[in-house]
Formats: C-alpha cells, sequence, structure tokens
C-alpha cells in the first residue's frame, strides 16, 4: 500500500454509492459526534471530490449529521453529458434540488457550500423558492455571486475564459486530458503552476509527493468538458438578478487569492436578506487537498461555530 492509499482507502467507510437521474456517484456521510440532531449538506466546490472535501465533512459532524453527494462530472460521478444534459448551473441546481427532495423528506436542513457549490445553491434557492422554508442555517465557505467577485487580472481572465471554453468541447478535451493531464505531464508542471504553485509551499516531499499523486488522481478521474464547462460558467457568472429569502453566513478567508471580500459582500447582500461575515484566518482559498479534520477546521472560525451552537436542536 502507498502513502495515498494510507490515507484514502480509510474513508471509505463514509462513502456509499448514490444513483441519480441515471448517473452514478457517491455520497459521504458522518453521523454527528456529540449527539446533536442538526442535518448539514455539504456541497464540495469546483475540482473536487468526496475525498478532498473529507476533511472538512468530519469537522462539520461536530455540529451535526452531514452529508455530501458528489456533483454530476465531479469526483468520478457520471457527468450530465452521458444523460444528453450540459453541465449548466441550472441543471446542477436541479440535481441538488431532487437530492434534497428525495433524502430530507419533511425534515429541516443546514447547507453549507464551497465556492462553486455555493453558487449551485444559490441559483437553487433562486429556482426553487419554496426550498427556503427547509433551510434553517445558509452558511457559504469561499463562496462567490458574480464574475466580477474575482481578482483575476484582465489578460489572465480572458485566458482563462477563453482557453476553457476552448477546451470544453469533445475533441479538443480529449486532446486536452490525453495531453496536459497525462500523468508524466502533471507531475512536471502542475506545482509550477500558477494557480497551483501554493498548494506545494513548505511542504516535505513526503507531502509533496502525496498531495501530488492526489492531484493526478482528482484531475483524471473528474470529467474534463465538464471541468471546462463550469469554468466557463463561473467566469460569466450573475447570479444577482433573483433575491432570495434568506440570511447568509459567509466565511472569507483573509489571504484568499481569488476574490476581493468587498465586492462579494456587495453582491451577497443584493441576493440574501442578511448577510454576516466570518474571517478565517488563513492562507488558502481552500483546505489543503488532503486537509485531516484538524487542518480544515480553521476553515469554520469560532464566531460560525457560535452560530451552529446556538441554534443546536
Amino acid at each position: 500500500m502507498n502513502s495515498l492509499d494510507a490515507v484514502l482507502i480509510p474513508m471509505q467507510k463514509n462513502i456509499k454509492p448514490l444513483n441519480m437521474n441515471d448517473l452514478n456517484g457517491r455520497m459521504l456521510r458522518f453521523s454527528a459526534t456529540k449527539g446533536n440532531q442538526r442535518d448539514i449538506l455539504l456541497v464540495y466546490g469546483h475540482h473536487a471530490s468526496l475525498e478532498r472535501a473529507y476533511g472538512i465533512a468530519e469537522a462539520l459532524s461536530d455540529f451535526g449529521s452531514v452529508t455530501a453527494p458528489d456533483l454530476p462530472g465531479f469526483g468520478g460521478m457520471d457527468s450530465f453529458y452521458k444523460i444528453g444534459m450540459k453541465p449548466s448551473i441550472d441543471n446542477f441546481a436541479d440535481y441538488l434540488a431532487s437530492f434534497i427532495k428525495l433524502r430530507y423528506r419533511g425534515r429541516k436542513i443546514t447547507i453549507v457550500a464551497m465556492s462553486l457549490g455555493f453558487v449551485i445553491v444559490t441559483r437553487m434557492l433562486q429556482r426553487y423558492p419554496e426550498m427556503k422554508d427547509k433551510v434553517d442555517l445558509l452558511v457559504s465557505i469561499v463562496g462567490f455571486s458574480h464574475k466580477y467577485d474575482m481578482t483575476f487580472s484582465r489578460p489572465r481572465y480572458l485566458f482563462y475564459r477563453y482557453g476553457a471554453s476552448f477546451f470544453s468541447r469533445k475533441l479538443t478535451s480529449k486532446f486536452f486530458y490525453n495531453v496536459f493531464l497525462h500523468p508524466s505531464i502533471l507531475k512536471r508542471l502542475y506545482s509550477k503552476s500558477h494557480n497551483a504553485k501554493s498548494k506545494f509551499d513548505n511542504l516535505s516531499k513526503e507531502d509533496r509527493d502525496q498531495i501530488m499523486e492526489f492531484e493526478v488522481k482528482l484531475w483524471r478521474e473528474n470529467d474534463l468538458r465538464t471541468h471546462m464547462d463550469t469554468s466557463v460558467s463561473m467566469l460569466t457568472l450573475d447570479n444577482c438578478k433573483v433575491q432570495v429569502d434568506l440570511p447568509v453566513h459567509h466565511v472569507s478567508v483573509s489571504s484568499d487569492q481569488y476574490f476581493d471580500h468587498n465586492v462579494v459582500e456587495q453582491h451577497m447582500r443584493v441576493i440574501f436578506n442578511d448577510f454576516t461575515e466570518h474571517v478565517a484566518e488563513i492562507p488558502n482559498h481552500a483546505p489543503s487537498i488532503l486537509a485531516s479534520k484538524e487542518e480544515a477546521y480553521p476553515f469554520i472560525p469560532q464566531s460560525i461555530r457560535k452560530v451552529f451552537k446556538k441554534l443546536k436542536r
């Protein structure tokens, strides 16, 4: 057993099969560790899997039972393309609404959504306004609502926007997958790329090798067309057209390399009826790709922990 398997295999005890709308994926489930009856739905973000979300899910289990479903095209789940649909934000929103209706029939839920996951949750609440009555607490972890929330320079924005569009096509995505995502290429170049290099800072060789192995696995098991198409959706996003009659608690990261906190707040205040910010004093937009419970815990600042406990049931 290699060092990555030693980390991933124990996770499988909390991961179960999931079939939704003829799409096969998986679902992560943690029982509450302290007898709290709160039901927490965790929705992970972009370039993610249940294994990547494992640490934050385990940390949240201190406040209730946690369920995290795969999203189509991510975590190895079948993509929307399999059933003749595009991976649009609307289709992700419909999928998530169906999951909630099936799993939480007649029960209140707390929704914790990360980055792209929060985009999907917002769109779901806009498309299904009756869903707000099921939500007792809505938490964004580094979520966003509009393309202008991003801090990319104009040249970098255009490079990402049109590069993602080009490689979201069937033939070009196959080329990208077989060339740029070949394990030997990824291992040689990925840690030097602009958005990834911070993941490898100040790591031992063993940790660096382990994280690289997981990055290779993540890039190659997720559907590349879905990755690219959702990148375009994020880079052209405007979720500010429909209001949601719920307050939002937003966890921002003090040194987020992707988003402008002030602009994020302005857009969220347009959508939601109240906004409360909780600042996580940490250096990265997201937890380490294989973060343990202890390493992920700083993404749940003390102030939001108090909110969980105050609403304990």
